[in-house]
């Protein structure tokens, strides 16, 4: 760990996050973190299909792991919220990938981040930028950073910017004062999300089973639809916004996005069925390389298509 004054080197850092065009940021060490919830939620089948999860589980649990040296997690939410965006009938998209793909972009942002980290006299070979990416716990890091609360969907909510974010994390082994951990919980007795979303994958507050969320039917799963996920999901093409859409500190301090990379496209905020079913593998590729879509890949994108059209076929 680099010795030195760590409050004007902390401030120094979180002035350039800013600068950048990060909306928030915060500080925090990398101890363990959520142990017992991370196995139970793995021991009751929830993660699904995603393997990873049970493969990086480790790492998850100790932080410290990730980056060999690495003390400390510069953490950092951006908004990708679009405001006097409603939707539209027909195939819908999550808010999150109606632009550029935010790997992309917060990658940039985190590795300018991380760069000044290095001047500051952190080592390049303990610093490393994450986003949505490896074995990084960001969320429970982001509370710990003082960014906010675990929310009952379990999304981070940020009290003045809401949940519309991609949290992003830069690890490091430069000394810096950590912030004081967000201790409260602002949820209360509202249970909005829970009673939305219209599959019932959360069986518990804070408790998310993926094997019934839209958006990791939409865009992890890879097999064939069955009886009952096809018609699970909707009129939902990519991903699932319905528990954001209806929290009540979305509606009210929702934080519109600063960022021109994100300015929705046609294609993918209001993308045509017909034309997803029949775009070829090079179609594909010229309409949405650099996008969130790549993930799900022309195959996937096209038997979420075909059970959209299905589903709304079937309620006309």
């Amino acid at each position: 760990m680099v010795p030195g004054d760590t409050k004007p080197r902390s401030q120094t850092l979180k002035s350039a996050a800013l600068d950048i065009g990060f909306d928030a940021v915060g500080i925090c060490d990398l101890s363990g973190v959520h142990r017992n919830a991370l196995d139970s939620w793995l021991a009751a089948g929830h993660a699904g299909t995603m393997g990873y999860m049970q493969r990086q589980a480790d790492r998850r649990r100790s932080p410290a792991t990730i980056v060999a040296g690495a003390t400390r997690a510069i953490v950092t939410l951006s908004s990708y919220f679009q405001p006097n965006q409603s939707p539209s009938p027909g195939a819908r998209v999550a808010r999150y990938a109606w632009g550029e793909d935010y790997h992309d972009v917060i990658g940039q942002r985190l590795e300018r981040l991380a760069s000044k980290a290095i001047d500051l006299g952190a080592s390049p070979e303990k610093t490393r930028a994450y986003v949505d990416a490896g074995p990084v716990p960001e969320r429970e890091l982001a509370q710990r950073a003082g960014l906010g609360w675990i929310a009952k969907n379990t999304m981070l909510i940020h009290p003045s910017v809401g949940s519309y974010t991609f949290i992003g994390c830069v690890l490091t082994d430069l000394d810096l004062e950590c912030d004081v951990p967000f201790s409260t919980d602002h949820c209360g007795s509202c249970q909005a999300c829970i009673e939305a979303c219209p599959t019932d994958a959360f069986p518990e507050n804070r408790v998310l089973d993926a094997r019934r969320c839209i958006s990791f039917l939409t865009i992890e799963y890879r097999s064939d639809f069955d009886a009952e996920q096809s018609p699970a999901i909707g009129d939902w093409v990519f991903g699932c916004d319905i528990c954001q859409e209806v929290c009540p500190w979305n509606g009210k301090f929702a934080l519109p996005t600063k960022e021109p990379r994100f300015t929705p496209r046609p294609n993918l905020a209001k993308p045509d069925l017909s034309t997803l079913l029949e775009q070829s593998e090079s179609e594909f590729a010229d309409h949405y390389n650099g996008t969130a879509f790549e993930r799900t890949r022309r195959s996937g994108i096209q038997r979420n298509a075909r059970a959209v059209t299905e589903n709304i076929n079937r309620a006309k």
